[in-house]
């Protein structure tokens, strides 16, 4: 099946918007979004502005209201039409954003398709704030996982088991269940963590707030945050003095004696 994909020309698009600022969409996305025949795009997390990059004559289509089945056989449909297509996500591809059944059913179907990938919200919070998240002498891995919810997390990826390494932990889709996440990063990280509460990063209505992690839920519930909302728990929010060694004078590389 390999080869007979790759002697058709790409029919769908799985491209990545970002977080929500036009401005950080790819060029690649930018260039697909103004060419495509039909937009198929998850309109409860997509801003309306990115739209208005697309041909005035394309056909666009919400999906929040769709089932897979629908949305793959939207997809068909317009394909055997002889149709270019978008499949518009938020954020990244490959994060949290329910494509890879659409890839199989594609796949199934002989469609070709191409993944474009999208910032996601963890590297919008860390440029919002100003900070790298992995400072020598400090932190140096990054774990982007979620609490389980209706959506359950496998045993072996129980959140105070990542907290335990003590990284820059960036949670995902966990704001309904805030005091529960709180409880179990408090068993590792000291109450005066500091934690990024990033809300709608890059949207109009952006909120971000950095208090320490005693009063997460709290601020969570203060500002009435259920949904979109991303939390960055690390040590590399304090004020550091960590430095690497690629710039340092006293250190020698291959493109440095």
């Amino acid at each position: 099946m390999e080869t007979q994909l790759n002697s058709i020309k790409t029919a769908v698009y799985i491209v990545g918007a970002g977080p929500g600022d036009p401005d950080l969409l790819t060029v690649k996305a930018q260039k697909l979004l103004s060419t495509a025949d039909v937009i198929l795009f998850a309109d409860a997390l997509v801003p309306e502005q990115i739209l208005n990059l697309c041909r005035q004559d394309a056909e666009i289509i919400p999906s929040a209201d769709k089932t897979l089945e629908e949305i793959v056989a939207l997809m068909l449909e317009r394909v055997r039409s002889h149709k270019s297509i978008v499949r518009l996500h938020s954020g990244d591809p490959s994060l949290y954003s329910a494509v890879h059944e659409q890839m199989q059913m594609l796949a199934e179907a002989n469609i070709p398709f191409e993944v474009v990938p999208g910032i996601s919200a963890f590297q919008a919070a860390a440029a919002k704030l100003k900070v790298e998240l992995t400072v020598p002498g400090l932190v140096q891995t990054i774990i982007l996982t979620r609490i389980s919810g209706r959506t359950e997390v496998p045993p072996t990826e129980e959140l105070a088991s990542l907290a335990a390494h003590q990284a820059s932990l960036c949670l995902y889709l966990s704001a309904r269940h805030v005091e529960n996440a709180q409880t179990k990063l408090s068993e590792h990280y000291s109450d005066e963590t500091p934690v990024a509460i990033c809300f709608r990063l890059g949207w109009p209505d952006e909120k971000i707030r950095v208090v320490p992690l005693k009063q997460m839920a709290e601020c969570t519930h203060q500002e009435n945050l259920i949904r979109t909302t991303l939390y960055v728990i690390s040590p590399a929010l304090l004020p550091t003095n960590g430095r690497s060694h690629l710039y340092n004078p006293e250190y020698q590389h291959l493109f440095r004696a």
